[in-house]
């Protein structure tokens, strides 16, 4: 005896075997558009070599920080790790999308989330010191980063 789906079994079913099938298309049609990409890049396949996008510099904040009391280090020390990190993951989206967008792609859509999360994990340092001494102060405007050719 054959069990009847329940009223929205078959529609659930059709919508998962439409997206399955169109992950699979899409799958196809990129490995067919990658089948016949070079290898290397060789000059003689005609293949071009783009030049560096740049590096993102940004200003330390460590050396600029007064006497971090004991009590504050452990998230002083986060926060100065998670800005590192901030800084290598912009390096890396600059090299990802390196020649896409317009003259302002990489001020518009890099540096400035960049300098907006920067301005945040300062924000944190400056409040974790000022939970017991002297809220630092001037600490923001570290937080613009450049990119440097």
């Amino acid at each position: 005896m054959s069990r009847a789906l329940p009223k929205y079994g078959k529609r659930r079913v059709a919508v998962i075997g439409g997206a399955a099938a169109v992950v699979l298309s899409g799958a196809v049609i990129a490995g067919s558009a990658l089948a016949g990409t070079p290898a290397g890049n060789d000059s003689a396949t005609g293949a071009r070599t783009l030049a560096s996008p740049g590096t993102i510099t940004c200003p330390d904040v460590a050396s600029k920080l007064p006497a971090v009391p004991a009590s504050a280090r452990a998230e002083v020390d986060r926060n100065l790790t998670l800005l590192q990190t901030q800084i290598k993951e912009a390096n890396t989206r600059l090299a990802t999308t390196a020649g896409q967008g317009g003259p302002n792609f990489v001020d518009n859509a890099i540096l400035g989330p960049l300098k907006d999360k920067r301005a945040s994990t300062i924000d944190r340092i400056a409040i974790a010191i000022g939970r017991t001494s002297a809220r630092p102060t001037g600490l923001d405007s570290l937080a613009a980063c450049t990119l440097t050719r």
